[in-house]
């Protein structure tokens, strides 16, 4: 088959699935003449259930039926009518909502159930049922109104978690910290074939394919830990290059690090998105929006704003999807690497942008809404490091071109906008470098003396491995706007948000190669409203 012919398959094979998007969002309600069941050799829920997308008055509801090995033939090439319930208690006692919905099998029998009709701010418990079996029960948050005085709030935030550096323990001593939901920041998967295995070897060897994708988020997916949290709150999710292939940008293909197939990059960055959007709990939206923008290589539409009452703000941006390729890669090979700035005439260009400039622009106007919205807290959850991490090299100074560093005229355009709008109590989240940083966001990193005009918390990672403390003390004294760091700790953050006050504390791992391993409070801050300054708690 010539490349052409394998890009007019794979369109005519996403017009099809987005069509069965469509069938599988929208709640249904059959007759029992119309149920489409396979024979079940056994119970169908192994990847468990998950919430998200709330809005005050909806939820998503995610689940897919999935049999391991050679069971997985008995599911079938038709669609799977699911059963589902929606209750105010988790005994069920009080049913809320119910109904039918299909699992098509073009996206692997996946559920992403919009289902409206609720109240406001409240607790619900959810459940998915076919034939003689029950699904795990989840535990969902629907929002508050977005005119509500919400006087707390606690949110999760979270990346990284690779099968093979450790076990995903941080999950379950989050779920005891009873978050109101979780942030996910990206990485929710590696696409490595595991040789560099050091606690657990993932199956499957290299991730290249549709079917490859979607083996490797079953792996994951099996992982009790987190399929516990996922049942235990709704998620808020955005991807970075890990989903695909590693250090991707835009539609120009990434680096493994050492040899792995070739393959067509736009047909494998499809087959990944298209698995993303079936093991997580995203709507069916992200989908549809995302027709019009297929010619020029856009083809999901992740990024939103979530509003949390009078409080606060999410803003889930896309780091990847749209950004220009890296500058000044060694021998002009794509990926990442360090880069004497002084040494690279494009890297101050300010055409390039790591969001995309309508990206850019959709962030902008919202941020310039603020006021009228009147909320407390702007939270820009997004994928990297924001703050400039440098050092000095020759006659220049040597930076990680895949991160804001690499784009610093689209950092200078953000941070303009944030005093431009007198954008109210900005808070950078971030993870990819699975090391812990705290500190502000300047408006001119340049200028030691310039005035910050936010904070930042980037985390660490659930359990990918990082370079270690060696080198810690030295880049904070390098770079004297971040009060903190650690590159020891595997975990998360826990974000404590109430009208006056944020308090941000760092949750570290004793060892994450053991499943038992042990957690504890690594540092803890605060930031008073009003003043973007970090101080320890």
């Amino acid at each position: 088959m010539t490349l052409q012919q394998q890009a007019n398959q794979s369109f005519e094979n996403r017009r099809r699935w987005l069509q069965a998007a469509g069938a599988s969002a929208a709640t249904l309600w059959l007759p029992r003449s119309a149920w489409s069941q396979p024979r079940w050799a056994a119970n169908p829920f192994t990847l468990g259930v998950a919430s998200g997308a709330a809005t005050p008055s909806s939820v998503l509801l995610w689940t897919r039926l999935h049999l391991p090995g050679v069971a997985a033939a008995s599911l079938g090439s038709a669609p799977i009518t699911v059963r589902w319930e929606l209750a105010d208690d988790e005994g069920f006692r009080r049913i809320a909502h119910s109904g039918q919905t299909l699992a098509p099998a073009e996206l692997a029998h996946s559920v992403h159930l919009e289902v409206p009709g609720l109240a406001p701010e409240r607790w619900y418990f959810y459940r998915f049922m076919v034939g003689d079996h029950v699904s795990p029960v989840g535990r969902t948050l629907t929002l508050p109104r977005p005119q509500d005085q919400v006087q707390r709030l606690r949110l999760a935030y979270a990346s990284c978690q690779k099968w093979e550096d450790g076990f995903f323990s941080a999950w379950r001593h989050l779920r005891a910290e009873h978050p109101d939901g979780v942030v996910f920041l990206g990485d929710y998967i590696y696409e490595y074939p595991g040789r560099s295995s050091r606690v657990r070897v993932p199956s499957g060897g290299w991730v290249l394919t549709l079917d490859d994708y979607r083996r490797r988020y079953a792996l994951y997916k099996s992982d009790p830990d987190l399929q516990a949290m996922h049942a235990a709150c709704p998620w808020w999710v955005t991807w970075d290059d890990h989903e695909v292939q590693n250090d991707y940008a835009g539609e120009q293909q990434g680096n493994s690090g050492y040899a792995s197939p070739a393959v067509d990059f736009a047909i494998r960055r499809a087959a990944a998105y298209q698995a993303w959007y079936e093991h997580l709990p995203v709507r069916q939206t992200v989908l549809t929006r995302s027709l019009a923008g297929l010619a020029s290589g856009a083809e999901m539409r992740i990024h939103g704003r979530v509003q949390f009452g009078q409080l606060a703000d999410l803003y889930l941006l896309d780091a990847r999807q749209y950004k220009d390729p890296q500058a000044c890669t060694k021998d002009g090979a794509p990926g990442s690497g360090r880069v004497d700035t002084a040494r690279c005439p494009t890297w101050l260009d300010p055409r390039r942008s790591i969001l995309g400039r309508a990206q850019e622009q959709w962030l902008e106007s919202e941020l310039a809404h603020t006021s009228s919205r009147q909320t407390r807290w702007q939270v820009l959850g997004q994928q990297t490091l924001f703050g400039s991490l440098g050092g000095k090299i020759g006659s220049g100074q040597t930076l990680w071109n895949d991160g804001w560093d690499g784009y610093q005229a689209a950092r200078t355009r953000l941070t303009q906008a944030l005093q431009q709008h007198a954008v109210p109590n900005p808070v950078f989240l971030g993870g990819d470098v699975h090391e812990n940083w705290v500190g502000h966001v300047k408006q001119d990193y340049a200028n030691p003396g310039s005035p910050a005009v936010g904070v930042e918390f980037c985390g660490t990672s659930i359990s990918s491995r990082s370079g270690g403390n060696a080198q810690t003390a030295q880049r904070l004294a390098n770079n004297p706007h971040f009060v903190f760091a650690d590159a020891q700790h595997r975990g998360y953050g826990l974000l404590d948000f109430t009208p006056h006050q944020l308090r941000t504390t760092l949750r570290g791992l004793d060892d994450v190669s053991r499943q038992d391993s042990s957690v504890a409070t690594l540092a803890s801050f605060v930031v008073q409203s009003g003043r973007p300054v970090v101080e320890l708690a």
